[in-house]
């Protein structure tokens, strides 16, 4: 009974965040879902708090990190990046593909996947408008790197938190060990996607005439590098990177307050304090199912150790597991199961649950927001998306992981 309702709750809080009626946040099914289950004794209130207390750490720092993004937004730097890609395509569809793709990869691993769904695609969307180009590959290459790019960093995504804490590395030495399955699985992406579009990207741009000059935000430049170097400075002294982030944002939030650039509201609003609520509430729903069955019978299928095979199976396996309940649930499952097995297991863990939501819109919650993002401008049905997957997602996680071979073999873990 107990797993039954921990399942019918996992059920209707993904649902609901899917669908989102009446454009309702996620909490508003999340925060009862999980009551429920504290009430029914399903999750103890003991181990409730303790998933929360958990996560708060994690969930700090991506409200600082939401915040940063929108600020940059805010500065005109993804409207410089937007005119930067245009003038470099200098009249060629593949060239402005790569350049989606170098912006896209940097976005991401900086400023987190969000800011590549939210800030960088309607910019991208905007460029091919006005090189009157077709706008379906440079499109589906942000998506895709909204999660296949987030490998590098640590900060990269919600997803590389949760594993950072768990496999006990450094912020450098997570970065150079994941950097080979990083450079490699963005490579394969390009050369795929560039593939899967050749007619699209042999359409020659015919650019609008445009007076408007863009204006190169260097101090907001500079202020990210900086941040970027406060993550690794902030690990190496046993701080959060959640104190780095928000070093930044607040640097660039008093400035724009002082200008008359923005409002505190406007910043309180980027934090997206409802999706920080729903994180937490997730965690608990989650747990419910963790108490009650679903981790022994996981626990069963995951191979055990570090070998190329194991690590090939243990990506497989959450990639499969993040196209059903999505992927930050089922790090949430797999992430207590593969730390036994060492940091080359964890990391093998989160190249699934990174890549393999580039199979289905249910892989993760990002796609389901490009797809919003993106409906306006160009069709992006479910059987697109995931025919373009299931060419993708299998090649990338394998080219990933022996990426992960090569870096453990490097660099050690």
């Amino acid at each position: 009974m107990e797993l039954t309702l921990a399942l019918v709750a996992l059920a209707v809080v993904l649902a609901f965040a899917m669908v989102k009626p009446r454009g309702w946040p996620e909490a508003v099914a999340a925060v009862p879902a999980a009551s429920l289950l504290i009430a029914f004794g399903v999750v103890p209130l003991r181990d409730a708090a303790h998933e929360v207390e958990q996560l708060l750490p994690v969930v700090g720092f991506l409200a600082a990190v939401l915040v940063l993004a929108q600020l940059c937004d805010d500065e005109g730097l993804f409207r410089a990046a937007g005119s930067a890609m245009a003038r470099s395509a200098d009249g060629n569809s593949r060239r402005l593909l790569a350049r989606v793709f170098v912006m896209g990869a940097v976005t991401t691993a900086v400023l987190s996947l969000d800011a590549t769904v939210v800030l960088l695609t309607p910019v991208v969307l905007a460029t091919t408008r006005t090189l009157r180009v077709p706008a379906r590959p440079h499109a589906y290459a942000t998506a895709h790197l909204a999660n296949t790019a987030s490998l590098l960093l640590p900060v990269s995504n919600l997803t590389n938190l949760l594993a950072f804490a768990a496999a006990g590395l450094s912020f450098v030495h997570f970065t150079a060990v994941m950097a080979p399955s990083w450079l490699a699985a963005v490579a394969v992406e390009f050369f795929l996607l560039r593939w899967l579009f050749a007619r699209d990207l042999a359409v020659k741009p015919h650019p609008e005439p445009t007076t408007d000059p863009v204006r190169f935000p260097v101090f907001v430049v500079v202020v990210l590098s900086a941040t970027l170097i406060g993550f690794a400075v902030a690990s190496l002294l046993g701080l959060s990177p959640a104190w780095a982030a928000l070093a930044g944002a607040v640097v660039l939030g008093v400035r724009a307050l002082a200008r008359r650039e923005t409002s505190v509201g406007r910043i309180a609003a980027a934090a997206d304090v409802p999706f920080l609520v729903f994180v937490l509430c997730l965690g608990v729903v989650v747990k419910g199912l963790m108490l009650h069955g679903l981790e022994s019978a996981m626990r069963g299928v995951l191979p055990n150790g570090n070998t190329l095979l194991a690590l090939l199976g243990i990506a497989a396996i959450a990639a499969v597991l993040s196209n059903i309940v999505n992927n930050l649930p089922a790090v949430l499952v797999l992430l207590p199961l593969v730390t036994a097995s060492g940091p080359a297991a964890v990391l093998a863990m989160l190249l699934g649950v990174n890549i393999g939501p580039n199979l289905t819109y249910v892989g993760s919650l990002a796609n389901l927001l490009w797809r919003s993002v993106v409906r306006r401008d160009m069709p992006a049905g479910f059987r697109e998306f995931s025919r373009i997957g299931l060419i993708t997602t299998p090649v990338t996680l394998v080219v990933a992981v022996l990426g992960l071979w090569v870096g453990v073999a490097l660099f050690g873990v």
